[in-house]
């Protein structure tokens, strides 16, 4: 029996069969219509050439980490650096005719997987940044430094791309501020003391990976958080645009996408995964909090 407080989302495929009815099968080629805030149930490579050319704004990719790791019924096993490259350049090379000229894409590894990632990224889009944040969880090691930190590659199709750097400044306290005239310079006075908005960095020390006692946690083994992915959201997308994630997983993508306004789309082959991103899009029409997040301010890791 779980917690009163344990609000893991774990319900299995019979439990959860209405949910898995609401996703999609993809055989034959479709429009954007058919699958826009849709679950697509299915494997990727095959599902991908059937999707519309040029619907998605933004695609955010967490595919498999070089290592050997199971996700439910399905397992990846471990590559050689060239053989991951080329799996990665196949799926990459099929991503590419479903973004618009304007889009982006920002894609998850760890630091056994970002040189190959980066070097496969490079042949098709314009290589813009790598974020590192850094987990606050993770399994130590006796001879060795504990792996502590994921990389995000950030790309684009071309030079003209979206980026709102209003929507993702960071709320820093300023210790020593400065006035001009008496008045505030470049900071504001709030009940919880002075603060200013600066422009984010690429190292992102701020974010709490789910875990059993928030809403958004589930049982899948490598979820990414929704406050990750809502800065990667509001930076490269508007509202109204579609955020595809040929990897979807437990959902996360797809679910911060609803809770900001924005279509979405995603691909997952595992059916239990599936259940579960529909149960929490479901969650998303009564609740759009975000653990992290608040009145438009990213707070601190593990702040009230």
């Amino acid at each position: 029996m779980k917690s009163s407080r344990n609000k893991t989302i774990d319900l299995s495929v019979e439990q959860g069969e209405s949910y898995l009815r609401r996703c999609v099968s993809v055989e034959k080629s479709v429009s954007a219509d058919d699958i826009l805030d849709k679950t697509i149930i299915g494997d990727s490579l095959a599902v991908m050439p059937l999707l519309p050319s040029a619907f998605a704004d933004l695609v955010i990719a967490d595919p498999p980490y070089n290592m050997n790791k199971t996700f439910g019924e399905n397992a990846f096993h471990r590559l050689s650096e060239n053989e991951y490259y080329k799996y990665t350049l196949e799926w990459l090379s099929l991503v590419r005719p479903l973004m618009k000229d304007t889009g982006s894409i920002y894609v998850c590894c760890d630091w056994g997987s970002s040189a190959a990632i980066s070097a496969a990224l490079s042949e098709f889009f314009t290589l813009r940044n790598r974020i590192t944040w850094q987990r606050e969880k993770g399994r130590g090691a006796a001879r060795n430094w504990k792996n502590s930190m994921e990389d995000i590659w950030f790309a684009t199709v071309g030079r003209d791309y979206t980026f709102n750097l209003d929507a993702v400044k960071l709320r820093k306290k300023v210790i020593a501020p400065y006035r001009e005239n008496g008045k505030p310079k470049d900071w504001e006075e709030t009940p919880e003391g002075n603060y200013r908005a600066t422009c984010p960095g690429n190292f992102w020390d701020d974010i709490t990976v789910p875990y059993w006692s928030m809403p958004e946690n589930t049982a899948h083994p490598t979820q990414k958080p929704e406050k990750l992915l809502a800065k990667l959201i509001l930076a490269s997308s508007n509202i109204g645009d579609t955020v595809f994630d040929p990897f979807l997983g437990s959902g996360s993508s797809s679910v911060t996408a609803k809770k900001l306004g924005r279509h979405y789309c995603g691909i997952e082959q595992n059916p239990q995964y599936c259940v579960w991103c529909e149960k929490r899009l479901e969650m998303a029409d009564t609740d759009k909090s975000m653990q992290g997040f608040r009145d438009g301010v990213f707070l601190e890791r593990n702040s009230r």
